[in-house]
């Protein structure tokens, strides 16, 4: 089975005087030859203006009319499986910038209210069975957050099969896009990463690059973090996940050598905040210079772009 491990994220050169040279490292962990002004097709915001003040002046040079006609197009996502912990995290902060929300669950929209929600166009449907014509078309990216645990069988379906007919669909229909929440790496004995979940992301992962070669993007946080709702009541895995990395980011520079242990970045992996999650997600969405596959710091590092 292909493995990914070696592709690095790419994405567009930040200033060298607002990076320290481990921040360069992380958002560029493989050194590859590429021309940025090639893979530069910024779709966040288009304008088109067509005016006509100067056929106006020649035809009447006391006239002070001008006639605007002004186009704009903002982006539109579809976040399969919004209405879950990391996915309305995800709509959540696409609303705070100004993005069209599409959400495609199968619990469709939340019970808890809150102003942000009322802005996501929430859809109930089964990737499986979805009616893509009510979807995606006008899309401008695909989120998925599909995952999740249970037997072997369950786990490769919906962590795998059901990523694999999301991004088809996408492709099918134009999407430019496609942005899959994975897993981290972890280095674990082989016959444990060759359970369903693993196995399942990993041929996700393998679908989205290798049908959008130079726009799928694949986020591998480690455990996520943040306030959780579950049957109504919320779970705050905060309490732990954000003291743990906090301690986990101090410490990083003696536990360093101990990373080569087999298991051992299931205790030293840095948790990953919810929220930080969704930005790195959104700073996908809007930077087209962005794409591949990004680890744990790289997320972070792209959450920040998308913050500001």
């Amino acid at each position: 089975m292909a493995t990914f491990s070696n592709i690095g994220a790419i994405c567009k050169a930040p200033s060298t005087h607002s990076l320290s040279s481990s921040s360069k490292r992380a958002l560029f962990p493989t050194l590859r030859s590429y021309n940025y002004s090639q893979i530069s097709r910024s779709r966040s915001c288009r304008l088109g203006i067509r005016s006509s003040y100067a056929e106006a002046v020649r035809e009447n040079p006391n006239s002070g009319a001008i006639d605007i006609e002004a186009d704009v197009k903002t982006e539109r996502i579809v976040v399969i499986g919004g209405s879950g912990f990391v996915g309305s995290a995800i709509c959540k902060a696409a609303v705070s910038k100004g993005i069209e929300v599409i959400s495609l669950s199968r619990s469709g929209r939340p019970s808890y209210s809150g102003s942000w929600v009322d802005q996501v166009t929430w859809m109930t449907g089964d990737v499986f069975y979805a009616s893509w014509d009510e979807v995606l078309p006008g899309a401008t990216a695909v989120v998925s957050t599909l995952g999740g645990f249970g037997s072997d069988e369950q786990m490769q379906r919906i962590n795998g099969e059901a990523n694999v007919v999301a991004v088809n669909a996408a492709k099918d229909y134009g999407i430019p896009k496609f942005i899959l929440i994975s897993v981290h790496d972890y280095n674990l004995p082989s016959f444990l990463l060759q359970s369903g979940y693993f196995t399942g992301k990993r041929k996700a992962e393998s679908e989205v690059c290798s049908k959008f070669p130079n726009s799928g993007v694949v986020l591998r946080p480690a455990f996520i973090y943040g306030k959780r709702k579950v049957n109504g009541f919320e779970i705050p895995l905060d309490l732990i996940g954000e003291p743990l990395e906090k301690l986990l980011r101090a410490t990083e520079s003696f536990t360093k050598p101990l990373n080569s242990l087999p298991a051992s970045d299931l205790v030293l992996a840095p948790p990953v905040s919810v929220d930080d999650v969704a930005y790195a997600a959104i700073n996908a969405v809007k930077d087209d210079d962005c794409f591949g596959i990004f680890t744990i710091d790289q997320i972070k590092e792209a959450a920040k772009g998308a913050k500001v």
